[in-house]
């Protein structure tokens, strides 16, 4: 098959699609290279719902299940090594991918547990050991930005380490994660390491903004809904395109360092009302990343279409914001309970993932 032209034109408008799945059976199958293909896949994100669906829907986990109870493994070092063994595989896949963008693209993500959300120290030596056991140069590290993951972006960064930074809710945290990021990379370049290869996206979420915001509008405000996560996302970007043209971006970009690209996460429509490529057609900007469930990604790969551009829409997003506030929803509120939710949701999935491996090591 061809490659798909809807898919193909948003990536030459410089958005880089990347696909929020992953399996064994698709990397052994030859899916996720049919992806790269044929949807112009350049990238792979992964949580542990995606590895909970993957383990449990699939016999290819099986041999590797039952080595593991013969060795008598704990259940954390078989989630580690079945999560660990499946990014590396998909790194290789997307090497290609990674070499020819000089490491932009091509890559793929693995996240921190996220027990370890409020512990620094704990973050930081995970993706230490994350990174060590991948062993791939085209590999991310997802951390959280809570507040104790802020100085671990940099500590890990300062290690040299690819960093996706997840969970990003409002601008006042993504200028956090961009400070962390910055950084980082200045207390690398100070310590005498390479910044060779070294990544980072920031990952802002944009559905959950519209759920939770819209939940809180009222019936006078109906017209705001389903408008509040794309204005967010939009000035995230007038943000990025403000700290990435700075004098002191420009002097770490002289000693090699690359943009902290912003991610827009959370791109599948919750609101059966919106149009199915919402969080893709009004998020179309040079130097982004868009992750997407592959139903997303295959509603834009049929009637996808480019709305207005994100540029273009600073004034109308700041405004909607505005009208927002004036509904009477508190902003810092919906954000501070979006994070708060996000952990809670990540380490609800952790812990089912953790019940399907034991209960899989059990019978063998």
């Amino acid at each position: 098959m061809s490659t798909n032209a809807n898919l193909k034109d948003l990536s030459e408008r410089g958005v880089a699609v990347w696909f929020d799945d992953l399996s064994r059976e698709r990397i052994t199958g030859g899916g996720l290279k049919a992806l790269a293909e044929e949807r112009s896949v350049v990238g792979v994100t992964t949580n542990p719902s995606i590895f909970q669906a993957a383990i449990s829907g699939s016999d290819q986990y099986d041999e590797q299940l039952s080595d593991s109870a013969t060795l008598g493994l704990t259940v954390d070092e078989t989630v580690r090594s079945i999560t660990t063994r499946d990014v590396r595989a998909a790194c290789d896949v997307l090497r290609p991918i990674a070499d020819a963008t000089g490491g932009t693209d091509g890559r793929v993500s693995i996240e921190v547990d996220p027990r370890s959300a409020h512990d620094e120290a704990k973050t930081v030596a995970e993706a230490k050991l994350l990174w060590w056991m991948v062993d791939r140069p085209n590999l991310f590290i997802k951390i959280p930005a809570t507040d104790e993951g802020i100085p671990a972006i940099t500590a890990t960064i300062a290690a040299g380490i690819s960093v996706n930074v997840t969970l990003i809710f409002s601008i006042e945290r993504y200028r956090q994660v961009i400070e962390a990021y910055l950084a980082g990379l200045e207390q690398r370049i100070a310590a005498g390491g390479s910044l060779d290869g070294l990544e980072s996206v920031a990952s802002f979420f944009v559905s959950r903004v519209d759920t939770e915001i819209d939940a809180r509008l009222g019936d006078s405000a109906a017209a705001l809904r389903g408008k509040a996560g794309v204005a967010n996302a939009q000035l995230a970007y007038e943000e990025f395109e403000k700290v990435f043209t700075s004098e002191r971006w420009a002097a770490l970009e002289a000693k090699g360092a690359r943009k902290q690209r912003p991610l827009w996460a959370s791109t599948g429509v919750k609101n059966p009302d919106y149009p199915d490529t919402l969080y893709i057609a009004e998020l179309i900007a040079a130097d982004t990343v868009n992750t997407m469930p592959e139903k997303t990604m295959e509603a834009y790969a049929d009637h996808g279409a480019p709305g207005t551009a994100v540029t273009e829409s600073y004034e109308s997003a700041r405004q909607v914001l505005a009208d927002v506030v004036a509904s009477g929803v508190d902003l810092n509120d919906v954000f501070a309970v979006l994070e708060r939710e996000g952990v809670e949701k990540f380490e609800t999935a952790w812990a089912e993932l953790y019940q399907t491996v034991t209960a899989a090591l059990e019978k063998k």
